[in-house]
């Protein structure tokens, strides 16, 4: 790797300026019944949840289940107007979004705007479990909602 942290690292792959994405915080799934989708994930698999919690501002309760260092968020609606139920409505059960951990939220919002990228968030906001999150539009990431998480 050369000196300023670009360029190959000695191995022939190419690596771009330090990332802000640190790691995947969780997998969010949109989902009618969120009991079933528990039992689900417990029956299928031995999972359990990890944190269960409502969150009226986005109109959602989830529920988290542990995997590894990370999540799979089971989302669904506590109100028809939340996105999550124009989601559901529209699309379906299924993938609604990727977390990524972040060092500073704002930072990495800022990013996003710098390179033009289009934010639903203008500035970072309380999240679930304590954290400070910032949501990334679709349209400017090759169609992936993308939530940013600072723990």
């Amino acid at each position: 790797m050369s000196e300023d942290g670009t360029g190959e690292d000695g191995t022939g792959v190419h690596v771009g300026a330090p990332g802000l994405l640190t790691e995947i915080d969780h997998v969010a799934i949109a989902v009618r019944d969120l009991d079933a989708a528990v039992a689900y994930y417990a029956t299928t698999f031995g999972a359990t949840v990890a944190h269960r919690e409502r969150i009226d501002s986005d109109g959602v309760e989830e529920a988290l289940i542990k995997v590894a260092d990370s999540y799979i968020q089971l989302l669904t609606p506590t109100s028809e107007v939340s996105p999550v139920a124009k989601y559901l409505e529209a699309r379906g059960e299924g993938i609604h979004h990727v977390g990524y951990r972040v060092a500073d939220c704002a930072v990495a919002l800022q990013a996003v705007k710098d390179q033009g990228g289009r934010t639903i968030d203008d500035a970072p906001r309380p999240g679930s479990r304590g954290t400070t999150v910032a949501f990334v539009h679709p349209k400017a990431a090759f169609g992936t909602l993308i939530e940013l998480v600072q723990e």
